[in-house]
């Protein structure tokens, strides 16, 4: 089945870095710190973390690059079985 496409209302609602959470992703670089606020928000809405690069938005992706300014190109480098992102699931 089809997802609906997010809107700007739902984009802004849940996939906006808060203050606290943009401090988290501040140290990280390239497709790690898109591939963690990502991650992130999906978390913060979902309560798990996303088990792949499919189960993200591609609005949603768009919408995090742009505040992290990262492309969103880069989440195809992020490792989603790395340390970073098992560290992230425990």
């Amino acid at each position: 089945m089809a997802r609906t496409p997010l809107d700007l209302d739902e984009l802004v609602e849940h996939w906006t870095l808060l203050k606290d959470e943009q401090g988290l992703v501040s140290g990280k670089r390239g497709a790690t710190r898109l591939g963690f606020a990502v991650v992130l928000k999906f978390y913060t809405q979902y309560g798990r973390c996303p088990r792949n690069r499919a189960e993200l938005p591609g609005e949603a992706v768009e919408f995090v690059a742009r505040q992290v300014q990262v492309p969103a190109s880069e989440l195809d480098l992020y490792d989603w079985t790395g340390r970073t992102v098992e560290y992230l699931r425990a």
